[in-house]
């Protein structure tokens, strides 16, 4: 253990928090000192982290198993985190899916679940936990987990650009709004990371499972940074209190080159979408 004083003694609840981003960020948080309420649909999973902290000397409080669409579910698991403490001090929201694919070959029901579960889970999770930080008036931090894909425009990541977007634009409003509560915001836009949401992806009309496809996963992984390195960031970036919390440094890179050389994004983004093309066409 390696008590931080930001976290120390601290209530802090994160979704999709039994594997990838979500586990890596509340060891780190436990480890720091943290006693952590932890959510995430995979009840198996999630016991095993909660499991896991605990013989690591970590505090752990709520663990409760559910799907952030259900927004019942979600006041249940609050009320949970509120019978322990008056309010949480951080609330991390980290649970998401990715569903890929171009304009036409997207089902309703894949659009659906991206922005239910992306987007409205959050919101959800918003809905729980901030009023009662605004009551309890000692402050706190919202951290909510877009994507590189909440900052460009991606090929074939419509439904996903839409709901990390939206995510993102609502952690500009909350920014703006929650500072006279003294209420941090920040919202982190990691690029690769190597999580098992690599190896569940969706690509509507393509199949995941071909050579094709695996090779190209496999050159994704070796770009990718692991679900500890991006934790670290986050931690980092939360203990700094940043708005943006970049996990590699090639984002931040093309997101200046967005910002102040436009139409040299627009070639990037041209090609990219071509090569996506080329290599999802089946």
């Amino acid at each position: 253990m390696n008590p931080h004083p930001a976290f120390d003694g601290k209530h802090v609840v994160v979704t999709g928090a039994a594997s990838g981003i979500g586990r890596a960020v509340v060891v780190a948080a436990a480890d720091r000192g943290a006693i952590v309420h932890l959510t995430d649909r995979n009840s198996a999973l999630l016991d095993q982290a909660a499991a896991s902290i605990r013989d690591a000397g970590g505090r752990v409080g709520v663990v409760h198993a559910l799907d952030i669409r259900d927004i019942d579910d979600v006041r249940r698991f609050a009320g949970a985190v509120h019978e322990q403490a008056v309010a949480a001090d951080f609330v991390m929201n980290v649970a998401g899916i990715a569903i890929w694919g171009a304009v036409d070959r997207m089902s309703h029901e894949q659009w659906r679940s991206v922005i239910d579960i992306n987007l409205m889970g959050p919101i959800h999770v918003i809905e729980s936990f901030l009023p009662k930080m605004v009551e309890a008036d000692r402050g706190g931090h919202l951290v909510n987990v877009s994507s590189a894909a909440g900052l460009f425009g991606l090929p074939w990541h419509g439904a996903y650009s839409a709901s990390k977007f939206g995510l993102r634009g609502l952690s500009e409003v909350l920014r703006y709004d929650l500072r006279r509560h003294k209420i941090t915001v920040s919202v982190v836009v990691p690029g690769g990371v190597d999580t098992p949401l690599t190896s569940t992806i969706e690509v509507a009309g393509v199949d995941t499972s071909s050579k094709r496809f695996q090779k190209l996963q496999g050159r994704f992984r070796k770009r990718a940074v692991t679900p500890e390195q991006a934790a670290e960031a986050i931690i980092r970036g939360v203990i700094a209190k940043r708005y943006l919390i970049y996990t590699s440094g090639d984002i931040r890179l093309l997101y200046l080159v967005k910002r102040f050389a436009p139409h040299v994004y627009n070639v990037i983004m041209r090609t990219a979408n071509s090569g996506m093309h080329r290599a999802m066409k089946q």
